[in-house]
C-alpha cells in the first residue's frame, strides 16, 4: 500500500458503510470534507454510497479500467488519496453513485 492511499475495503468491512446519521458528516481521513450524511443511501453494495459530494471541488476523478466498466476513480482533492468510484447507477438528483471505501471516511459532527 502507498501512502496517501488507504487500503481497499471489503464490503461491509467497516460499520461506516450503514452507521452514519443524519446529523453527521462522512470526512476523509485528511479531514477533508467530502459528503453530507443526507446524500447517503442504501445501494446494497456494502459500501456507503452517496448522491452528490458536498462541493463540487472536493473530489478529484480519473479514468480508472476499461470503458465498459463505467466508473471512474475518485481521488481527494487535497490528497490525492483513492477513496472509491463514481458510477452512473444512483438515484436522483444526479443520478450517480459514489461508491466510497469504508477506510478512507470516518464520522464529524456538523457544526
Amino acid at each position: 500500500m502507498s501512502p496517501g492511499r488507504p487500503e481497499r475495503s471489503a464490503p461491509l468491512a467497516r460499520k461506516c458503510a450503514a452507521s452514519f446519521s443524519r446529523e453527521s458528516i462522512p470526512a476523509f481521513v485528511a479531514k477533508t470534507v467530502l459528503f453530507d450524511a443526507s446524500e447517503k443511501f442504501e445501494s446494497h453494495t456494502g459500501w456507503p454510497s452517496f448522491t452528490q459530494p458536498i462541493k463540487a471541488n472536493v473530489i478529484a476523478y480519473r479514468f480508472d479500467g476499461p470503458a465498459f466498466l463505467k466508473h471512474v476513480e475518485t481521488i481527494c482533492n487535497t490528497c490525492d488519496a483513492h477513496l472509491g468510484h463514481v458510477v452512473p447507477d444512483g438515484p436522483a438528483p444526479s443520478g450517480l453513485r459514489y461508491c466510497m471505501n469504508a477506510v478512507a471516511l470516518q464520522k464529524v459532527a456538523k457544526v
